[in-house]
């Protein structure tokens, strides 16, 4: 199994990302409930998301913690696929 990339820095934008490992919280919740091709095609984006943000300064935005109300969206959301 992909090992997870988070940082423990879970703070989200307001696309709801993870400034801390480039996830959306959609690819967060669940991740050792996914199969490792889909924790795999993850990672790539994962990759590319880090990649766009260094080289282009990673603007400063606002931020907020994931509240327990985004997680149990989040969750159905995922579920509902």
């Amino acid at each position: 199994m992909p090992e997870s990339p988070c940082v423990a820095c879970c703070r989200l934008n307001s696309d709801k990302m993870c400034v801390g490992c480039y996830r959306h919280i959609t690819e967060i919740v669940d991740w050792n409930k996914r199969s490792d091709a889909e924790n795999y095609a993850i990672l790539q984006k994962v990759a590319q998301r880090k990649q766009q943000a260094v080289a282009c300064g990673a603007s400063v935005e606002p931020t907020t913690p994931i509240t327990q109300a985004e997680w149990q969206a989040a969750k159905a959301a995922v579920r509902l696929k």
